[in-house]
């Protein structure tokens, strides 16, 4: 059987505390809801004495979610825990989680006190919150740089005064893997009643070392690991629960389970980065955009061959569908064959190795390249199944005259006509599709660029347009630049719209 790690996610407390990311009650009960369905074990729902609205959290979020233990973070005061007792009286299962300083820097700068005096406050709180709850849990601060023969003594006290989970926290990111777990090590052989309770992990990532840190203390004997989704907390952020729980999923000759349902990591994922207003890193592990992403051609080909040379995880084991192949100059003709396979077009070895140039030529001058820069080297459209479509198009433009435009739209199955001037041909032409279409979007980028050379080319619009917080990528090609910059506008809004 294997050994249980139980998942404490301070996604709502130290994650919240990124500038910028703060939740309202509402946002952080669809967090928190989408947590429970996670699996997490325990939800940090905030820290209640510091402001009426982490109060009201913790006390709904207790009310909105059944499984997860829910915790509420104080300091070793006891007018913290007294709320903290009062925000969890609707808890099914409540945690007090307080504690204080025990490096020599938080001892003698922090609090101008001693080593024997931190001690009595620490057991005296937890005594009292222990009177409160049903479970309690200490936090060492400062651990990480805590003496640990001083750091062993903190942990017997207060696991004799009623604590049974004690946080060992690299508050500062500071300590290296072998350091943090020789520490837990030293904890679980040197403190006599470390049976009667379990190590928990809180790391940090100032120098990037959080989730190291944590296996390390994972495999020297902590088995709880307190977490955030993508990573975020306070300064460079904490650890990662998904890295955490796919490090376990995949080296299962640990024979440790986190009980997480990884299928729900991307979507939980995204739910946390659009509420907190907060992206995802492109090449962040396991829920950014490229982790499943191959661009590179060796790697593309052996991919394609079979994915376990280039994957150590499968996509739809955390959520996604699939992995993706993205064209770049650096692809070769295994991948742009597999494309063209998907797009259901068959090229004979001659016509493959005639559109692998043009490519190539392509691919230097363009970052990336997408099915419509596909279609247009094989000289192939697609008809886009758009809800709008451009009927008619008339601009007006020169040297002293105000551009104008009127564009006539099928919409919704009726035919509408409006006319706008703008500071050029283009936006005058938008703003008159803007004007039938009566929705706010905004251009985010805007991008033309031209197949060959020549004053009779093909020109390509790429566009993303931001609608309602999201953006939509749209694509026009055209002779005329006008046209194919009101297709690709188009093309953007019709699949927002959708």
């Amino acid at each position: 059987m294997k050994d249980k790690v139980y998942i404490f996610d301070t996604t709502l407390r130290d994650g919240e505390q990124v500038p910028g990311c703060q939740l309202n009650t509402v946002e952080k009960i669809e967090v928190a809801r989408a947590l429970e369905a996670l699996g997490v074990d325990v939800i940090e729902a905030g820290f209640p004495v510091s402001s009426p609205g982490d109060f009201n959290s913790v006390i709904e979020i207790s009310k909105a979610v059944s499984n997860p233990t829910i915790c509420a973070l104080t300091r070793a005061v006891e007018k913290d825990i007294e709320v903290a007792a009062e925000a969890l009286k609707f808890a099914k299962k409540g945690r007090i989680h307080t504690g204080i300083g025990t490096s020599e820097f938080h001892i003698k700068y922090k609090f101008n006190s001693t080593p024997e005096e931190i001690i009595e406050r620490a057991v005296k709180a937890v005594k009292f919150a222990r009177n409160l709850v049903g479970e309690v849990e200490f936090y060492a601060e400062d651990a990480g740089r805590t003496d640990n023969k001083y750091l062993a003594k903190v942990v017997e006290a207060v696991i004799a005064a009623g604590a049974s989970v004690i946080n060992i926290p690299d508050t500062t990111g500071y300590t290296l893997p072998h350091e943090y777990g020789a520490k837990i090590k030293y904890l679980m052989e040197h403190v006599s009643n470390i049976d009667k309770a379990i190590l928990s992990t809180h790391c940090h990532n100032d120098l990037g070392m959080a989730t190291a840190n944590t296996m390390s203390g994972i495999i020297n004997g902590a088995r709880q690991v307190e977490v955030t989704i993508n990573g975020i907390g306070e300064r460079a952020g904490n650890t990662s629960l998904e890295e955490i729980a796919m490090i376990l999923k995949c080296h299962k000759k640990l024979g440790l389970d986190t009980g997480i349902n990884t299928k729900k990591i991307v979507p939980t994922s995204r739910l946390v980065s659009t509420l907190m207003r907060m992206p995802v890193q492109a090449n962040k592990a396991i829920v950014g955009r490229n982790a499943f992403a191959h661009s590179s051609g060796i790697h593309q080909d052996g991919f394609l061959k079979k994915r376990e040379t280039y994957e150590i995880m499968n996509p739809k084991d955390v959520g996604i569908s699939e992995s993706s192949i993205v064209l770049t100059a650096r692809s070769g003709r295994a991948a742009l064959k597999h494309r063209f396979d998907q797009l259901d077009i068959k090229l004979s070895k001659t016509e493959l190795d005639e559109t692998y140039e043009k490519f190539l030529d392509l691919a230097d001058k363009k970052k990336e390249i997408n099915d419509d820069d596909l279609m247009l080297l094989v000289n192939r459209e697609r008809v886009a199944d758009r809800s709008i479509k451009l009927i008619s198009l008339q601009v007006l433009c020169g040297k002293n005259v105000q551009p104008a435009a009127t564009v006539t739209l099928n919409y919704n199955g009726e035919e509408y006509t409006e006319a706008a001037l703008g500071n050029g041909p283009i936006d005058a032409s938008l703003n008159a599709v803007r004007s039938i279409i009566k929705q706010k979007f905004r251009l985010e980028d805007f991008v033309i660029q031209a197949i060959t050379r020549g004053s009779n080319d093909i020109g390509k619009v790429h566009m993303s347009v931001e609608y309602k917080g999201s953006l939509f990528y749209g694509f026009g090609a055209h002779t005329d630049i006008v046209q194919a910059s009101v297709d690709a506008f188009l093309d953007a809004v019709s699949k927002a719209l959708k």
